[in-house]
């Protein structure tokens, strides 16, 4: 063998050595958002619109259905992503919750007691009470800034009749020593009709837009989850000309967002039904520095709908919807009138 040969073999040798002893592995952690289908508590809040749910009110919720209800919440969100992580979700984000005692209850539910949550939230001046937040694994993520921002709606344009909803919560922090910004929202609901109500959402639409530029501005390679309940679909003025979230991953540039739920919305899916059409108003849409293809910080993989078998309707007209927790005047048993929705984020570690 020529002295060219043996080099060459060398060169290979040690190539092939490195290698094997480099093998690559991925961490992941699921980001997710629930609409939790007003988990109230059964006490009466003189300050908000809660009298249904309470012993004496018109939904009869009590003590025991409250903590059935929790049980049920506890095991979803305990679920989501585990099949790939091995783990509930490291952030999540939920809305239609009544105050921060149903979010403590929550977490310390048996499914998610040991995960050890912790938890952002502030009262929103929204008329029923009802509020979004933030909950996360504290060995995962911790919070380094948070804070509300108020959406401020008036009917038409007079400024004495404000439409009082819920706040956007802005939470930044670090996902395994990694900055991250998460944004969670409910937007005003379609009541009145989806063009009518359509202004309240482009408002809302505005304010996040807003929230997602300041970032920006500040770090334009920030990476940002923006969640929740939009009450629009992905190809709604909303979210395709306020927000301006891109369907296809190859065409967001610098500073632009990506929706990886308008494809599912194509393709027929989403998370919550009404008069036998989807919609998918529960969303993840996600900043262009998270699409890159280094791996060697926090990515997106892939994001999905978590509907299990068991969180559709089993039976009835209904079959096959969101398998709701509260319908035709009584509790059911069921979960929530949504599916959640979750992202993974990966990153590569090495071996040896």
């Amino acid at each position: 063998m020529n002295l060219l040969n043996k080099l060459t073999l060398l060169i290979f040798l040690v190539s092939f050595s490195l290698f094997a002893q480099s093998e690559k592995t991925y961490k992941v952690n699921t980001i997710a958002f629930y609409n939790l289908e007003n988990l109230f508590d059964y006490e009466d809040d003189p300050i908000t619109f809660d009298d249904d749910r309470t012993p004496d009110g018109r939904d009869h919720w009590t003590k025991e259905i409250y903590e059935a209800k929790l049980k049920n919440m506890a095991k979803v969100i305990s679920e989501i992503g585990l099949d790939v992580t091995g783990t509930a979700p490291a952030i999540i984000g939920v809305c239609e919750i009544e105050n921060r005692r149903v979010l403590e209850d929550l977490v310390n539910q048996d499914p998610l007691v040991q995960k050890d949550y912790g938890i952002v939230h502030f009262d929103s001046p929204d008329r029923r009470g009802i509020d979004v937040a933030l909950l996360y694994q504290k060995k995962v993520f911790t919070p380094t800034h948070y804070g509300k921002h108020e959406l401020k709606i008036y009917d038409n344009n007079d400024e004495t009749k404000r439409i009082y909803t819920r706040d956007q919560l802005l939470v930044s922090g670090m996902l395994d020593g990694e900055k991250i910004h998460l944004i969670v929202n409910h937007w005003p609901s379609r009541s009145g009709g989806e063009a009518r109500s359509r202004p309240k959402r482009i408002k809302a639409a505005k304010l996040n837009k807003q929230i997602i530029d300041s970032l920006l501005s500040d770090d334009p390679y920030a990476k940002i989850i923006t969640m929740g309940d939009f009450n629009d679909d992905p190809t709604s003025p909303s979210i395709k000309e306020v927000l301006k979230a891109e369907k296809k991953r190859e065409k967001v540039g610098l500073k632009e967002l990506y929706n990886p739920m308008e494809e599912m919305y194509k393709k027929g899916l989403g998370t919550l039904a009404w008069r036998d059409g989807w919609n998918l108003f529960d969303q993840m849409i996600i900043s262009s520095e998270l699409l890159k293809k280094d791996y060697s910080s926090y990515r997106f993989y892939k994001s999905g709908i978590f509907n299990k078998t068991y969180l559709a309707n089993p039976r009835g007209r209904y079959q096959g919807y969101p398998y709701r927790s509260f319908a035709d005047g009584g509790y059911t048993g069921g979960y929530s009138d949504h599916f959640p929705v979750y992202i993974y984020l990966i990153k590569e570690t090495t071996k040896g």
